[in-house]
């Protein structure tokens, strides 16, 4: 079961006269954490490196911003891997300190910065959801939202023409029993796209 976080966590290692500025933070999307990197690098224009790792099933990415390949992008998606999370970025940004500190010195470096800050981190249940499109008849839209409302699913939004349409957003474990609690509700009058005929 994947993890994201609850909020932005931050973590300073210094080495060697080196800062490593780490964090890691929920996102939702490639370019949110594509912004966030861009926005680090303006916030800090003196850093020598603006490290990122991003783990977000098909988005996932990272980048060593310069340091030696795989001394930094890859030890810190492999810090976010081995802590089971999904919709992460992390990033390092390092203020060199006129030492060298070699291809290991530098992922035990990048790979601190990051655990350190997961230390701290409350992580949170990524849970799947799926929005549907139900549509009914007008007698059954106070029933429905009365269901949907006590098993906690958010009813986003309702177009009234000839049905009631209702987009409704709910875990994506849930959607099998909730359209069968729902068809049983309104007699099999409840729609929805794909339904079989």
């Amino acid at each position: 079961m994947p993890f994201t976080l609850a909020a932005t966590v931050e973590h300073e290692v210094d080495i060697k006269k080196s800062r490593f500025l780490g964090r890691v933070e929920p996102v939702a999307s490639r370019a949110d954490a594509l912004a966030v990197v861009d926005a680090l690098r303006a916030a800090h224009p003196d850093a020598a490196h603006v490290c990122w790792a991003l783990l977000a099933g098909g988005d996932s990415g990272m980048s060593d911003d310069g340091e030696p390949s795989g001394t930094a992008g890859r030890p810190m998606l492999e810090v976010l891997r081995h802590h089971d999370l999904d919709g992460v970025l992390a990033t390092v940004v390092r203020y060199y300190g006129g030492v060298k500190l070699g291809a290991g010195g530098l992922v035990r470096a990048y790979t601190d910065a990051i655990a350190g800050a997961l230390v701290h981190a409350d992580k949170v249940e990524r849970i799947a959801m799926v929005q549907l499109a139900l549509t009914l008849p007008y007698a059954d839209e106070n029933r429905v939202r009365h269901w949907l409302q006590q098993q906690g699913h958010e009813v986003l939004s309702a177009d009234h023409d000839a049905l009631v349409t209702l987009h409704v957003s709910l875990p994506q474990a849930s959607v099998a029993p909730a359209l069968a609690a729902l068809t049983d509700l309104t007699a099999g009058r409840l729609g929805w796209p794909g339904k079989p005929g």
